[in-house]
């Protein structure tokens, strides 16, 4: 099976005159993500590279473009799922962390909440 990813840019409006960047941004996580599933990683490691990629554009609502809370403040959240197992790692309202999907991946590995 050819492995494809697909990612998104999130649910707002493209501001005007952005959406060239918007769509480079887009892609440079694709490709991101692609390249790590070409060099053997799984497919959760894909998925963070491409995550991360996105969290570090400032074009993006995420990470490093994060819009500011009421207070003025970032806070971030962030999912991640291994479909294989259905395990999944999330983190809400974090602050001071460049990459919260890293984070959630953590919490996914290394958190044991039922057994």
């Amino acid at each position: 099976m050819k492995p494809v990813i697909v990612v998104h840019g999130g649910a707002g409006a493209i501001m005007p005159g952005k959406d060239e960047k918007y769509m480079l941004g887009v892609k440079r996580a694709v490709v991101s993500g692609f390249k790590k599933l070409q060099q053997g990683g799984s497919v959760v490691d894909a998925v963070e590279e491409a995550v991360v990629v996105m969290e570090n554009d400032p074009i993006f609502n995420a990470g490093r473009g994060s819009v500011l809370n009421e207070h003025g403040e970032i806070e971030m959240d962030a999912i991640i799922m291994d479909g294989k197992n259905l395990e999944t790692g999330a983190v809400s309202a974090v602050r001071n962390i460049a990459n919260p999907v890293k984070l959630a991946r953590l919490v996914m590995e290394k958190v044991t909440v039922f057994t």
